[in-house]
């Protein structure tokens, strides 16, 4: 358990989720299953990529358990609180470089049809999800979305963008807005730029028939990397859930784990 739940992330976590006071009744009753015990069994399906009936016995907590208590936090959106919380960790050390941040999207295949799924056109037309993302400079994630796979990459920027939350500093006011933008052909729109020019936020965006995205590459594969790190998040190569907000949840699970392991570097 320590190895899938370390002492510095159970710690923050506890910051977004207090300890929760079980009055027993007279008679006895089973004992609450630990809040860690059930963080380390969801952490596990997340990474391993199994299925909560799958969820070995060893964790403690039985699997019904361990899933009621994945969906009482993703209703409360304890994840995307934690992300923030280590984001917070991560600024006020001054471990975030806004200077070039990037933007890209990875769509997947969905097994089951819901909300924020579409027709793939990569994956002739089968029903997906689509995960976009802006990465700082190390790759570190720091605004996360979900969209159906048919999606196009260029609507997703201004609601990323929008995404960043207020991030503490190592000195100064909270911080928000990168400095600059590297993005691919498909957020090639002037419109997108003129957007990013009202905010302050310079941009580098490839061209359509101009120039190649690979000039781009210098800079734009730290989100290609950690593209390939949310793939490390099993879970989340083939999309299992119904309910957008588990499928949302898992993605939040995969870039909080991917912070932390900035944080303890």
């Amino acid at each position: 358990m320590e190895r899938l739940v370390p002492g510095e992330l159970w710690t923050l976590f506890r910051r977004v989720v207090p300890p929760t006071e079980v009055i027993r009744p007279q008679g006895g009753g089973r004992r609450r299953a630990g809040d860690r015990e059930c963080l380390a069994g969801i952490i596990f399906v997340a990474t391993s990529g199994c299925t909560w009936r799958q969820l070995p016995p060893v964790f403690g907590p039985a699997w019904p358990t361990v899933y009621r208590r994945f969906a009482q936090w993703s209703r409360d959106r304890v994840w995307a609180r934690l992300h923030r919380v280590i984001l917070d960790e991560l600024g006020a050390r001054g471990e975030l470089d806004w200077s070039r941040c990037a933007i890209d999207s990875v769509s997947g295949p969905g097994g089951k049809r819901g909300p924020l799924t579409g027709p793939n056109p990569t994956d002739r037309g089968k029903p997906g999800s689509k995960i976009h993302l802006i990465t700082d400079r190390n790759g570190v994630p720091l605004s996360l979305g979900v969209s159906g796979a048919n999606m196009h990459d260029s609507l997703g920027l201004e609601p990323l963008v929008r995404g960043i939350p207020p991030i503490r500093s190592r000195r100064g006011p909270r911080r928000r807005r990168p400095a600059k933008l590297h993005a691919d052909k498909g957020y090639d729109y002037d419109h997108l730029r003129k957007w990013l020019r009202e905010r302050r936020i310079r941009h580098r965006i490839a061209r359509k028939g101009i120039e190649s995205s690979m000039r781009l590459g210098r800079h734009r594969w730290v989100v290609e990397r950690t593209v390939s790190w949310l793939a490390g998040c099993r879970r989340l190569h083939r999309r299992y859930e119904r309910k957008a907000e588990h499928f949302l949840a898992f993605v939040g699970i995969a870039a909080t784990l991917i912070s932390h392991r900035r944080l303890s570097r």
